[in-house]
């Protein structure tokens, strides 16, 4: 079973029970709304020691930043504001003192940069490695609220940054080139929480997401939930200095917006972007009301089978 194929099993089978209100699997967060036109989101994402990082390779304090910031990412890939944090983690006893101190200040150095308390959680003892679990929940008008489900056809598809560095960093890493910058980028990710927000407040955005599994995988949520299919040109993707267009398309945790928009108003998102961000949006391809997903060189269909990663 997939990943994925696993997570349409829990689908079915909690589908009889009451929902209580929530928006459930299917986005990057749950949703839950509130009176007054508000809402809470929440998500939860689970690091694992050799799975998803290298203690030798990553530092705590920089552990501690990139648990929390890959929280903080989905929350913003929602347009919504993170408002507080849960932590649970398993520590084996030589991470259980020193350790455990630093990746703690490292989570707390990214929860006060985006006015994030740390409200509870658990911690117990690993016989086996490190394991972190956050749990983070954010608030937004619902009316602002981006879900994978709303792509049309005939918007523009839209990366917020440029993609690749993280996969390239990875690959110094297993290389055991672990003081290059594009080593310290896959280590220290930069959530996009404020450009989340601001996404949230532009009603021609349509659907968005965020990358952390790879545009090849991650598009396909959309297209899937949207019932739609996409063109992506290949000439037009921001492939990141020193990496290159598999690893763009394919190497996941660049953490940077996805987002589709309705063409019209395109040139005015991306001009509006640049002056209030100083960077660009990406405009990568388009959605098609014919199913799947066609990458394309020069306008003509390249016949590709890229993935992005997958749990098992």
């Amino acid at each position: 079973m997939t990943e994925f194929g696993f997570i349409e099993q829990i689908r079915r089978l909690f589908a009889p029970i009451p929902d209580q209100g929530f928006e459930g699997i299917g986005d990057d967060c749950a949703v839950l709304p509130l009176a007054g036109g508000e809402a809470l989101v929440f998500t939860a994402d689970l690091l694992t020691e050799g799975v998803h990082f290298l203690r030798h390779a990553t530092s705590a304090r920089e552990l501690g930043g990139k648990s929390l910031a890959v929280n903080l990412s989905d929350v913003a890939s929602m347009g919504a504001r993170p408002v507080a944090t849960l932590l649970s983690i398993a520590l084996p006893r030589d991470a259980a003192q020193s350790w455990a101190l630093e990746f703690i200040e490292g989570y707390r150095t990214l929860s006060e940069r985006y006015s994030t308390p740390l409200v509870g959680g658990d911690t117990t003892r690993s016989e086996a490695g490190i394991t972190i679990n956050v749990t983070a929940i954010g608030r937004a008008p619902l009316t602002h609220l981006k879900r994978r489900r709303d792509a049309r056809p005939g918007d523009v598809i839209l990366a917020a940054g440029e993609l690749g560095a993280s996969g390239a960093g990875l690959r110094d890493l297993l290389a055991g080139r672990l003081d290059t910058p594009l080593a310290a980028l896959h280590r220290n990710p930069a959530p996009q929480v404020d450009e989340g927000v601001w996404f949230g407040s532009r009603p021609e955005v349509h659907a968005m997401m965020d990358l952390s599994d790879g545009l090849a995988s991650d598009l396909r949520h959309i297209l899937d939930l949207s019932h739609v299919g996409a063109e992506i040109d290949l000439e037009q993707i921001p492939v990141a200095a020193d990496s290159d267009l598999q690893t763009a398309l394919c190497g996941g945790e660049d953490y940077k917006l996805l987002l589709t928009a309705d063409t019209a108003s395109a040139e005015r998102l991306t001009a509006e972007f640049r002056t209030r961000f100083g960077t660009s949006l990406y405009p990568i391809g388009r959605i098609t009301s014919e199913a799947g997903l066609t990458w394309l060189r020069n306008g003509r269909p390249e016949p590709h089978d890229w993935q992005g990663f997958s749990h098992y």
